[in-house]
């Protein structure tokens, strides 16, 4: 039984033993009969051109796990930004881990999605905003199906949330393989601001499949900031799928930092609904070792007076594939539009690969876009003026490396965040850069 099959035939057992709410019941029958007719995407479209999930869904997978494993802080600990206080939203194989939480009802709800299922106070929510904005693509309408946990914020109006909040998802090895699916759903009401920090760990060298979807919904001049840490085993694939729904004069910002995994697919969606909106989208790749990331993401401009900024920064090294599909469009309505993408890469090894398409759709007249990207090494004339200054040649090309993503870097609105991730570069280019930001 291949795994289409498998979770085909899953998905009745997975119906029994969740709640029975039939609004919900009815859109995950629906994502099922969508998933089962298109399959899991092949190379044969457009989108996947130059990303296989053919070694991936090799793998048996594990559908629900067989038992929990309790994880103590200590053993975790290096994978939390644990420097500031922050709130916590922790899964261990799927499952929620209250002693490793810290959530709150207090004046806003940072819980769980289970609970907004089942209980009658979070319906409203759920109806407006579940699955509004997913696309009904074969991989989101697979996780819509199974989708029964993960991550529910809604944060009400004039909210600034003062601590960031935590999403984290262990894998722990209790099965040879395992499949997870985690459905985040985020609400912002209007003049709120929060940051959200989002990582998927493996803790074992076990195969690990997590086809992940994430609404979010900005509402009126509210500021949504979003980081993704992505540096995980050789035998973790991810696939993540975020939707990005914003209201006038809203702000959201996406950083992905991309360190590792063995397949990474990265499927990053804005919609802008409203005028004087501000998308940001940024991300850093530095992989080697036969590692596979792929970013693909939209920008859709649908009304006048709004900006999108794309920056994206790739390393490449060994056998390593990147690929970044970068779309932008512009409605016809939406005049006055200023939308940029940039897509710049290293090749440190004869044997890495990157494939790389920005591309715009442009139906208005009076607008300002533009797009790029660059293949190249690295400078050899300012490695040389380095090494002539007493800086040895590993250190020397680490710095440059670091100066070409330190831009990206640079937006990062949480200081401790921002240490930490250089950190992980350091480390990803074997050196010990000497100072923190």
């Amino acid at each position: 039984m291949d795994l289409k099959e498998k979770l085909l035939s899953s998905f009745m057992v997975f119906e029994d033993h969740v709640d029975n709410d039939t609004y919900v019941h009815d859109i995950r029958n629906d994502a099922i009969k969508i998933f089962e007719e298109k399959g899991f995407p092949t190379k044969k479209e457009e989108a996947w051109k130059y990303t296989s999930l053919n070694k991936v869904l090799k793998e048996d997978y594990s559908v629900f796990p067989k038992q929990e494993n309790a994880l103590e802080y200590r053993d975790v600990k290096k994978y939390f930004i644990h420097d500031i206080d922050t709130y916590k939203i922790v899964f261990i194989d799927g499952k929620y881990s209250s002693h490793l939480s810290q959530t709150t009802h207090d004046g806003m709800d940072i819980c769980l999605m289970s609970a907004a299922f089942s209980k009658p106070k979070y319906r409203l929510v759920i109806e407006n905003y579940f699955n509004k904005a997913a696309s009904k693509d074969s991989l989101p309408s697979l996780n819509t199906a199974f989708s029964s946990e993960g991550a529910y914020i809604h944060i009400p109006k004039n909210k600034l949330v003062e601590k960031p909040i935590q999403i984290i998802h262990f894998s722990t090895g209790n099965e040879s393989a395992i499949m997870l699916q985690p459905r985040n759903l985020i609400v912002v009401d209007e003049n709120s601001h929060v940051q959200i920090i989002e990582r998927h760990q493996s803790l074992t060298s076990n195969a690990v499949l997590t086809n992940s979807v994430t609404e979010i919904f900005t509402n009126k001049r509210a500021i949504v900031d979003y980081y993704k840490i992505q540096n995980d085993s050789l035998n973790a694939s991810l696939i993540d799928n975020t939707f990005i729904k914003q209201k006038q004069e809203s702000v959201a910002s996406v950083h992905t930092f991309a360190f590792g995994g063995k397949l990474v697919r990265n499927n990053l969606n804005f919609y802008q609904n409203g005028q004087r909106i501000d998308s940001t989208l940024k991300g850093v790749t530095i992989i080697g070792n036969n590692q596979h990331v792929d970013h693909n993401t939209l920008v859709h401009h649908i009304e006048p007076n709004c900006e999108s900024h794309q920056d994206y920064k790739g390393i490449f090294d060994e056998n390593s594939t990147g690929v970044f599909n970068g779309k932008i469009i512009v409605e016809k309505e939406a005049q006055k539009t200023n939308a940029f993408q940039a897509n710049n890469n290293i090749l440190i090894s004869d044997k890495a690969t990157i494939n790389t398409k920005p591309q715009l759709e442009i139906f208005a007249d009076d607008v300002k876009c533009s797009h790029g990207c660059t293949i190249g090494q690295l400078d050899e004339s300012a490695l040389f003026y380095m090494q002539s200054r007493g800086i040895p040649k590993k250190e020397a090309k680490a710095l440059l490396m670091y100066a070409f993503s330190n831009n990206v870097l640079s937006s990062v609105k949480i200081p401790e965040m921002k240490q930490r991730i250089t950190k992980i570069i350091a480390n990803k280019l074997g050196v010990n850069l000497g100072f923190d930001l």
